[in-house]
């Protein structure tokens, strides 16, 4: 602090009192609020120059337990805000996590910290003038005082941040962090809020799926999700350059950040779809709606709780060499083995069920790196979003039948037949093949995959048909062989449309990537232990050589099927009974699983940052089917008599497989 600031004070005007560190923002709210309206409640107005200077001041008024507004000083900035209310959500460290998560430069910006300490947040900025302050206070006084300012604060927390560059004025929501350990109170998990009792879900019509259409809602969601300074969600991006529309948005803590994607008709579509997928992975991470309260071994608990306890054997473990393996970051599965559990529910039995915390999450590890290894590897497999839980467990269901299918025809080497995508009653299905291969040189084929439970699922592929250059010209750069994607859906049209967007996204990402990696995806055709990563599947298959490997499904020489099956001929056969409320949509799905011996669970996922929209986020688990993993070391089908029954009861085979005849090789699904 310069010598002529005044010195630190507390001035009290009626019901707000100024505490301040005697710097030119704190000047600026003394002369100020000698004017200020008299407010309704006692309000503490904490102004310093710099952020160091700032936290004895908030310490008193949290220890007085009065509300209290921030302005702070920072090197480029004055952020004015939050309204801090003892005892209420939305506190300064959840603004701090918000910004800090929210931060493109989130790397860079903590390197500086660490190399420069105090030094940042000790400096008065250069930047802050007596004019920058003055805006300041007068803002800050603006937030007091405004009609209806409390109660729009606490169900909105905003704060006003002025540039000091160009004093440029913007404002910026924020959700309370339901993990922060000092607002956040995270009610004990339990079989009662694990219960999903049956209610009414009306849809606006029998063949649509959603209760909701998330697209007229994009407006409401983007202001309270998505914001570059303190957003859940950061980087939501639309972008036009491609086959179709497509948008991204990113989610998570600084240090690891997960990504959500959309690609639609439209560019409203496109970004919902982002958005709800980036939230999607929010809620997949760790529990952030109940607090994990159960540890023990699934024999105690088994004991415990008779009938109530999902088997994790039944879930597949890893190859059992692998766990011998130095630096393997699992461990086999025991029956004493201790771990935590989350109650979960299931569909089938309808009644609560205990689950291993470590198969409904699948970020544990990055929010607590000291905790025990789990004994598989698990991905967001089965997780969904949706309008009400049984839309979202729904869509988790058949995202699992998609993915056990396509790993079923992979591993068994399954023959599929091909579709005729022209004979669609919706055009835009061949319209869309069509524009794939005009704008890409690549042929799309999708073959009828579904399995025991008539659950309708897609496998998409694309082939490379690129005119080869001429002898004696320079080649192009190398171009993916053949990328494959799933689909999944109650109406074949619509699982075969969801298969085409995903196609898409792997053509454009590989026509990109493997020309930088073609030496990488040769190595891993000869060594499938290079697999190791989600886009190692992919790209080993753009190796021509290793898409030779795919000649089971594909016709050999990339010729064309030469016969093929009508959707309209998969519309009757795979004929979905309509239903007015989705709750007998689930019911039909998980009486398809059950026919077969398959329980349905669900593990609710919810957040507050959900339950603000009025959105449900679970994890789906249904014990047996072929969980999808990535990284060839992580397969998972040991213990799962699927993959070597299920050809058999198809009608593919005259007996079941043997271990030896599974098809050895990485999947090749994106």
């Amino acid at each position: 602090m310069t010598e002529d600031v005044l010195p630190e004070v507390a001035l009290h005007h009626d019901r707000l009192r100024v505490q301040h560190d005697g710097g030119l923002l704190g000047a600026a709210l003394a002369r100020r609020s000698a004017a200020s309206p008299r407010l309704r409640d006692e309000v503490a107005l904490i102004a310093a120059d710099t952020p160091d200077a700032a936290s004895k001041h908030v310490h008193e008024a949290e220890v007085e337990g009065h509300p209290f507004l921030m302005v702070v000083g920072e090197l480029d900035r004055v952020v004015v805000g939050p309204l801090v209310r003892p005892g209420e959500p939305g506190c300064l460290r959840c603004l701090a996590a918000r910004r800090a998560g929210a931060r493109a430069d989130a790397a860079e910006e903590k390197a500086l910290r660490a190399t420069y300490g105090s030094r940042l947040s000790g400096t008065v900025s250069p930047l802050l003038t007596p004019i920058a302050a003055d805006l300041a206070a007068n803002l800050a006084l603006i937030r007091l005082t405004t009609s209806h300012a409390a109660e729009h604060e606490a169900s909105e927390h905003e704060v006003t941040m002025l540039r000091l560059t160009d004093l440029e004025i913007t404002r910026h929501r924020f959700m309370p962090d339901p993990h922060c350990p000092d607002c956040g109170s995270l009610p004990e998990d339990s079989p009662a809020r694990a219960t999903i009792p049956r209610l009414p879900r009306p849809k606006p019509d029998p063949a649509v799926l959603r209760v909701r259409d998330l697209r007229a809602e994009r407006t409401a969601l983007e202001a309270r999700y998505a914001d570059d300074e303190t957003g859940v969600l950061k980087g939501l991006r639309s972008r036009g350059l491609h086959t179709l529309p497509f948008a991204e948005a990113k989610v998570g803590p600084p240090e690891s950040v997960d990504g959500g994607y959309g690609r639609a008709l439209d560019f409203r579509g496109a970004r919902v779809t982002a958005i709800a997928e980036a939230l999607e992975r929010l809620g997949g991470g760790r529990p952030g709606g109940r607090r994990t309260v159960v540890h023990g071994s699934h024999r105690e608990l088994a004991a415990r709780h008779p009938g109530g306890v999902l088997d994790p054997a039944a879930t597949g473990s890893h190859e059992p060499h692998r766990y011998q393996d130095p630096g393997f970051p699992f461990q086999p599965y025991r029956p004493d083995l201790v771990m935590p559990w989350v109650w979960g529910y299931s569909l089938t039995r309808e009644r609560p069920v205990l689950v291993p915390e470590s198969l409904a999450y699948y970020r544990l590890g990055r929010h607590r790196p000291q905790s025990a290894r789990p004994f598989v590897s698990e991905i967001s497999n089965g997780c969904a979003l949706g309008g009400c839980i049984e839309e979202a467990a729904l869509y988790g269901l058949l995202e699992l039948a998609e993915r056990d299918a396509f790993l079923l025809t992979w591993y068994a080497r399954l023959p599929a037949p091909a579709i005729d995508l022209y004979t669609a009653r919706d055009r835009r299905i061949g319209l869309l093949a069509d524009r794939i291969l005009q704008r890409t040189d690549y042929r799309v084929e999708v073959f009828d995959v579904t399995g025991a439970e008539g659950i309708p699922c897609f496998w998409a592929a694309a082939v490379d048909v690129a005119p080869r250059s001429a002898p004696g010209t320079e080649p192009p750069p190398p171009r993916p062989g053949v990328l494959c994607a799933g689909g999944s859906g109650l109406d074949p049209e619509r699982g075969v449309f969801g298969a085409l967007h995903e196609l898409v996204t792997a053509i454009e990402a590989y026509r990109l990537i493997y020309p930088q990696r073609a030496n990488d995806a040769a190595r891993m055709r000869e060594d499938s232990e290079r697999v190791r990563l989600m886009d190692d599947h992919a790209l080993l298959y753009c190796d021509p050589v290793a898409a030779r490997r795919l000649d089971f499904l594909l016709a050999p020489g990339d010729r064309p099927p030469r016969e093929r099956v009508s959707l309209r001929e998969l519309d009757a056969r795979y004929a979905w009974p309509l239903h007015a409320d989705l709750r007998a949509d689930l019911d039909e799905l998980v009486g398809r699983f059950a026919a077969t011996g398959l329980e349905a669970i669900v593990v609710d996922q919810t957040t507050p940052v959900h339950s603000a929209s009025g959105l449900s986020c679970v994890k789906t688990i249904v014990p047996g089917l072929l969980p999808m993993t990535f990284g060839h070391h992580l397969r998972r089908v040991t213990g799962l008599d699927r993959v070597l029954t299920a050809p058999h009861r198809l009608g593919h085979t005259t007996r079941p497989l043997v271990p030896e005849e599974v098809n050895p090789h990485p999947h090749p699904f994106p």
